[in-house]
């Protein structure tokens, strides 16, 4: 009998250009042939959409019209000249100033549409001596992929998300800063609702919160243009990345006029935000100097934040950008969950100002950067007890002035890329959901505390516990070791830790004066 065999697995588009990029390293630096690959991705899509708007006004007998970028404009399509068009790009492929010809079409496409100034690397192929033969061999893989072929499925978005998740994946830690782990926003997205008025990130990264809040309004039937969209980046080619990822999705957003520091250079000074979504830099270090930004308005009714760690300092930020009904949903490490210090000063004013409306613990193995475990914070400045209409539809909330949840999803999730762990479908929707049940008021959704996974604790019980935010403090634990205070556990072992080497020293004194006693010296 003749041996079958399997029919060979097909890649990806994402998979194949991954393939291909990677044939670049060696040459150029993972941190830095990311902005290679990206950049010639928009180009191509930047070129399939004026070519397909070219023969729009064709059709519609506008021949004269074809070289005017108002025509284009209107259609939300960016207007290329001619060496900055795809097929010129294919057609010099082969030749060995290719990289200054890309430069060149870059350039271009930024001045001729102002809306993607500061998007497009700089002068950036020519100075990175790339090998004529490799990057020729990765122009023809991107020039395969049809990025208008289904509109659907967002192809060119989709292989940008995939590439930002593989890049901060090979870059590892400490060099990932500029992705979020799409599972986390999507659940922060979920949460917060982000259906209508103004959402900010001030450390907008590549720009990831945004692209999943349009696709959580577009998912639920919402209108992406009843929302506005402001950020800040600091790192500049990140700033790149962010504005190239919003471009291709056709999103117009605010990121500041230039990449910079949120807090010495803050470009939303005045902004009001309904939605805010942000992971900031965890345990930042050195983000002021002593005398710097103490009477910043930002913490105005607050202590300063302390110069050693940034946690808090993002956090007023956020809490001073809040409109009236404000929601915020962000990612702090978990130190910041019991601190002392400004800290603890800032975090108590928070809880009796009836901001904190729940934390919620992740597992680990979820960032490309960090292996620690961190906590999601949810803010809302009115816990009061009110019906809005969302999407069509009513909801009424219950007063939860008095009360802050605490979830624990440390026992959810499932493998991703071996070593990492990332939240399934329905484990957002069961933990947004308890969120949801949890501040509504009627009968359908009922909430009930479940052991080791929620708990809804009274301003009280928060007050007795000294102002602490550890969901372990509050969440019932069965038959596990979570049910302990870690602080006072903390404290424990370090009072025995110290009696141990106070005891080792002791042992080895009596057993140098048993030595003494034999006749024996030890120097």
């Amino acid at each position: 009998m003749a041996k079958t065999t399997k029919p060979k697995k097909q890649s990806s588009i994402e998979e194949t250009l991954w393939d291909s990029a990677n044939k670049l390293r060696g040459t150029v630096e993972s941190s830095e042939y990311k902005h290679v690959v990206l950049s010639l991705i928009f180009l191509k899509f930047a070129s399939d959409k004026f070519e397909e708007r070219r023969r729009e006004l064709l059709a519609e007998n506008k021949e004269k019209y074809l070289e005017m970028k108002e025509f284009y404009n209107m259609k939300n399509v960016f207007f290329l000249p001619e060496e900055s068009r795809w097929t010129f790009i294919i057609q010099n492929s082969k030749q060995n100033d290719i990289a200054l010809k890309i430069d060149t079409a870059l350039h271009t496409v930024e001045k001729n549409n102002p809306s993607l100034k500061g998007a497009l690397p700089d002068n950036y192929f020519s100075r990175l001596n790339m090998d004529v033969n490799k990057l020729a061999a990765l122009l023809d893989t991107i020039n395969n992929i049809d990025t208008l072929k289904d509109k659907e499925q967002d192809i060119v978005g989709r292989v940008y998300e995939y590439f930002l998740s593989k890049f901060a994946l090979a870059e590892g830690k400490g060099k990932g800063e500029f992705y979020t782990p799409k599972s986390i926003v999507n659940l922060i997205a979920e949460m917060i609702e982000p259906y209508k008025g103004i959402i900010y990130d001030p450390a907008c990264g590549s720009g990831g919160m945004f692209v999943q809040s349009i696709k959580f309004i577009e998912s639920h039937h919402g209108d992406k243009k009843e929302v506005s969209i402001y950020g800040q980046e600091y790192t500049a080619t990140t700033y790149k990345l962010a504005k190239m990822n919003l471009a291709i999705r056709g999103i117009a957003a605010n990121l500041g006029e230039v990449p910079a520091d949120t807090f010495g250079r803050d470009q939303h000074a005045d902004l009001k935000a309904d939605f805010i979504m942000a992971n900031p830099p965890f345990n930042q270090k050195d983000w002021r100097a002593a005398s710097e930004l103490t009477n910043d308005p930002r913490w105005r009714g607050y202590e300063v934040p302390p110069t050693g760690n940034a946690n808090y300092a993002w956090l007023l930020n956020m809490v001073s950008k809040l409109s009236e009904n404000g929601v915020a949903g962000f990612i702090l490490a978990n130190g910041a969950l019991s601190g002392g210090g400004e800290e603890y000063k800032i975090r108590r004013k928070l809880i009796e100002n009836k901001l904190v409306e729940a934390i919620v613990v992740l597992p680990q193995d979820m960032f490309y950067t960090t292996n620690i475990s961190v906590t999601l914070w949810f803010l809302n400045k009115n816990k009061k007890a009110r019906t809005i209409e969302i999407n069509g539809r009513t909801k009424s909330y219950r007063n939860r002035e008095q009360e802050i949840l605490f979830m624990d999803l440390r026992q959810m999730g499932e493998p991703f890329e071996k070593k990492y762990t990332q939240f399934s479908g329905l484990d957002i929707k069961k933990v947004s959901a308890t969120y949801h049940n949890w501040q509504q008021d009627n009968f359908e959704n009922t909430y009930i505390n479940t052991a080791e996974f929620c708990y809804s604790a009274s301003l009280e019980e928060v007050i007795k516990k000294d102002f602490s935010l550890v969901p372990s403090k509050y969440i019932e634990f069965v038959n596990r070791d979570e049910n302990i205070d870690f602080d006072d556990k903390m404290k424990s072992l370090q009072a025995e830790f110290v009696e141990l080497l106070k005891a080792e020293e002791q042992s080895k004194k009596e057993l140098l004066e048993v030595f003494k006693t034999l006749g024996y010296e030890i120097k």
